[in-house]
């Protein structure tokens, strides 16, 4: 990586933030509230790139997402909150801090043992609970898998993935009274729970449960899409057809 270039280039950017910041009439007029829906989209797309693995559209994504980071920047040296020097020194400092097995002495095995390190040196600069660092407005299943993954630094954690299962099976058992008792607010709570059991059951897999929902989300789109590209085609008229028909239809678009 040629340093010198990714510096000048950076400084380009910062530049042109400062000069949009002050002659562009809808730069001027966002704050941090009015921008953080479009960080959220931002972001949304650049998911949507690393799970097509669209490298151009990962390259994109992350510059749009670099402009948001300085927008942020330049509005809080405006208020005198802080500069994006600080914003950079601060985050530096925390990785020297929290990587003491490269920036230390200290010796580690593998990258549960950093992820445990990490861990604890958030609690020892102040935080609270292990949990403090799983934001409230992630999406609950992403967060779901956030808090397990927390917890699992501290020992809380299943032996094995058959244990998992079992209460995954315990869960959906919990369900079924449930339903059959006609509980709604008991059945909505049961049902959570066989969700996160089953977030845990893809973690002891390795399977990322938000990106494999994803793909089948993408999966059952495009063979919809075909069903009904083909109905049309065809002259046929999918919400007058039986669901046996559909059925099969669904099965030839596979």
């Amino acid at each position: 990586m040629n340093q010198e270039l990714v510096s000048k280039r950076f400084l380009e950017l910062v530049e042109i933030m400062d000069t949009l910041r002050a002659q562009c009439p809808w730069d001027k007029k966002q704050t941090i509230h009015s921008l953080r829906s479009n960080t959220i989209e931002e972001l949304y797309e650049l998911v949507d790139a690393i799970v097509e693995e669209d490298w151009d559209g990962i390259k994109e994504e992350l510059g749009d997402i670099m402009l948001h980071v300085l927008f942020y920047a330049k509005m809080g040296a405006e208020l005198n909150k802080f500069t994006l020097d600080e914003v950079m020194e601060g985050i530096a400092k925390k990785l020297i801090h929290r990587h003491p097995h490269i920036y230390g002495d200290v010796k580690v095995e593998n990258e549960d043992d950093v992820k445990r390190n990490w861990e604890q040196l958030k609690l020892k600069e102040g935080k609270k609970t292990i949990l403090s660092g799983v934001p409230n407005s992630l999406p609950s299943m992403v967060k779901a898998l956030r808090i397990q993954e927390k917890v699992k630094h501290v020992g809380f954690e299943w032996e094995n993935k058959e244990q998992v299962w079992d209460k995954v099976e315990e869960e959906i058992g919990e369900l079924k009274v449930e339903i059959a008792a006609n509980d709604y607010e008991k059945m909505e709570q049961e049902f959570g729970d066989v969700l996160f059991s089953m977030i845990n059951y893809a973690r002891f897999l390795n399977i990322d449960p938000e990106t494999a929902l994803e793909k089948t989300n993408k999966k059952f789109k495009h063979r919809f899409e075909l069903m009904e590209s083909y109905a049309n085609e065809h002259g046929l008229d999918l919400a007058q057809m039986s669901l046996k028909e559909k059925e099969a239809l669904w099965q030839r678009m596979k």
